[in-house]
């Protein structure tokens, strides 16, 4: 007695289509400006451009990829391909900021001359840019971890470009080169901690964790709750993508007719669904619990699972 309902993947793909070709051209133009200008900052953004370039493009293929339908060695489809690519993501944003902080180190140590005026009008072009491409995936990153990735990519890139326009004129007016490697620094915290959020949002879904957002002992007496149901045991919650939640778990009943236990079962969706937001559930109904102590499976490798399996 299941019901699976499945989430569709976001129209998001032409939108990183777009966002991919603006970004090169942010590319050029800061490895150029940054080289004539002698600017860390803009160079060090521009490092971090090509991890959005990366960023972008592996989003779209992981879209791509989730609009793929289930198949016998798929069941569950391709949804976390996103989860991996935002991983890598995550991964590539903390390895350049890392990359930025030693580099501003030895800035700070040996501070260059550096074309501010040039530097500026880079960082407005790169700015106008990932404005655009930040507010064209606005609405897509809040539900999706792998645009929401590739989202901070861009608004890391558009915050560099605010510091590095603030840094120049802050050169031109005072001649305190050193402001160009703090620029970078604080740069590289802001992008690290954004990367940090959505790296360990990443490895609780491939670690099967239970949803942040929900309360397991509340669901469960919740489920409790509702007439009919006995027990619930053998509970598992977990997160096949960050916007498709799923649950299982065995249901004691009273030895009914079939008809009578899918009306309870259905309740118990309807709780599930309008309550926790879990749309793909997989309720075993029983009438005799298979083991009255344990709310929670314990698995073993060496043996089947402490529940049998036979169902009302």
């Amino acid at each position: 007695m299941t019901q699976h309902t499945h989430g569709k993947a976001l129209p998001a793909s032409s939108k990183l289509k777009l966002s991919i070709i603006f970004t090169c051209v942010i590319l050029a133009a800061e490895v150029i400006g940054g080289f004539i200008s002698n600017s860390l900052a803009l160079l060090s953004d521009a490092g971090h451009v090509v991890t959005d370039i990366m960023a972008l493009s592996l989003s779209w293929y992981a879209l791509k990829q989730a609009e793929r339908p289930p198949s016998s060695r798929m069941t569950y489809g391709y949804h976390r391909i996103g989860v991996i690519v935002a991983i890598i993501n995550a991964v590539s944003i903390l390895a350049i900021a890392a990359i930025i902080l030693y580099e501003a180190y030895r800035r700070f140590q040996h501070p260059l001359a550096i074309n501010s005026v040039l530097m500026m009008s880079v960082a407005l072009v790169g700015l106008a840019v990932n404005l655009f491409v930040t507010f064209w995936l606005r609405r897509e990153q809040s539900v999706n971890i792998n645009i929401r990735s590739a989202f901070w990519h861009a608004f890391g890139d558009a915050l560099a470009s605010i510091g590095v326009i603030v840094g120049g004129a802050v050169i031109l007016l005072t001649g305190f080169y050193w402001v160009d490697p703090l620029i970078s620094v604080l740069i590289s915290l802001i992008i690290g901690f954004a990367a940090y959020r959505i790296l360990r949002e990443g490895l609780r879904v491939l670690l099967e964790a239970s949803p942040s957002n929900i309360d397991t002992e509340e669901m469960i007496k919740a489920l409790r709750g509702v007439p009919g149901v006995k027990d619930i045991h053998d509970v598992h919650v977990w997160v096949i993508s960050p916007q498709l939640h799923a649950m299982s778990s065995h249901v004691l009943v009273d030895d009914l007719l079939v008809s009578q236990a899918a009306e309870i079962r259905r309740h118990l969706e309807d709780v599930l669904k309008n309550r926790f937001s879990i749309q793909h559930t997989m309720l075993q109904m029983e009438c005799q619990q298979c083991n009255p102590s344990d709310t929670f499976c314990i698995l073993d490798s060496q043996s089947h699972d402490k529940c049998d399996t036979s169902g009302a």
